[in-house]
Formats: C-alpha cells, structure tokens, sequence
C-alpha cells in the first residue's frame, strides 16, 4: 500500500545474492563481538545493528540462535584448521590463534566448556584435537588431548570486563602451563 502524501520513490536496488555473503560473514563478526560483550543470551537485534543490517537478514541467514551461535563456532575452527595449514605453522603460532578465540569468543569457550556433549560440539573438538595433533612436535610431551585439556583450563581463567585483561589473563595461564603462545591473531578465510 502506498501513501498518497508521499510522492514515488524508486525503490533501492535489491543486491540480494551480491551482499548475502558479505551480511552473513558481518553477522558472524557482529556476533562474536555482542556474544563476548554480552554472554550467549545477548539479545539478536544488538548482533543486527552491530552487524549494519535488519532483523530479516539475521533470520534469512540463521534460523535461531543456535545457528547463529553454531555459524561462529564453525568459523573459529576453520581460522584454527587454515592457521595449521600455513607454510610455517608452528604449534606455539596455531595456539595464538586459538588464544585469539578463546578471548574473544564467548561461544568457542562454550564448545570447550559444554557443547563438547552434543553432536556438533563433538565434531568441532574433533577437528581442533586434529588440528592440535597435527602440529604438535614429537617428543614435546603434550598430547593432543593434553592440548585439548590445556585450552579447556585456559578458557576457565579468561575473564574479566576488558580484552587486555582476557589477553593477560590468557598469557598468564599458558606460563603457569609451561606452554609457549605465539602472538595472538584470527585469520582471514577465503570466501566459499
């Protein structure tokens, strides 16, 4: 329905499939950041605005917050598979990257913490303990499991209101483990 007191405007152009994966992958970020702020319960409207596009849009791409949660899980294992992949990857660089999540990403502790019970929390371990297995130097006395474990105990100590007390406290955990970190770093994925 129209209003007669306004006059005819072209609609905007719909750029439909053209900005679809760039407002998915703005979801997933806005995500990340309102899930960290605001624990997994924050409402989606917030991810919506953070990510500059409408309630719709979320909706279109994630049915829930489960999916939506789900999709930045995803992620964060596949930046810790393609750090792995890297021509000079090295287990202390790997965990950097890990460490990035870890204080960063309230839904990747979530995995470590509690999804590891469900089916996709099951999965997405499984790839991380793959990952960890593959870079882990022979000899070095941590299994990947131990790895695993380490996380899980360095995901426990990360709290606190600002990222440079996560990071510090993060830092401070990998010491008291005797576990070199490299820097801290995500990684860009190539678009699919």
């Amino acid at each position: 329905m129209t209003n007669p007191s306004e006059p005819d405007r072209p609609r905007p152009a719909n750029q439909g499939r053209r900005v679809a994966a760039r407002n998915r992958a703005a979801l997933i970020g806005a995500a990340r950041e309102v899930f960290a702020e605001q624990g997994l319960n924050a409402p989606l409207s917030t991810v919506a605005r953070r990510a500059g596009v409408g309630q719709g849009s979320l909706y279109r791409h994630f049915a829930d917050r489960v999916a939506l949660a789900s999709a930045v899980l995803d992620e964060n294992v596949r930046q810790i598979e393609t750090a792995a992949a890297e021509p000079d990857a090295t287990l202390t660089s790997v965990l950097g990257v890990v460490t990035w999540h870890i204080t960063r990403s309230t839904a990747f502790v979530d995995l470590l913490r509690v999804r590891g019970g469900d089916e996709q929390g099951r999965e997405l371990s499984a790839r991380v303990r793959g990952v960890l297995a593959g870079c882990t130097p022979v000899g070095r006395g941590l299994s990947a499991d131990e790895l695993m474990l380490a996380i899980a105990m360095v995901s426990g100590a990360v709290a606190g209101p600002t990222l440079a007390d996560r990071e510090r406290l993060a830092f401070a955990a990998w010491g008291l483990l005797g576990v070199e970190v490299g820097p801290l770093r995500s990684v860009d994925l190539a678009e699919d």
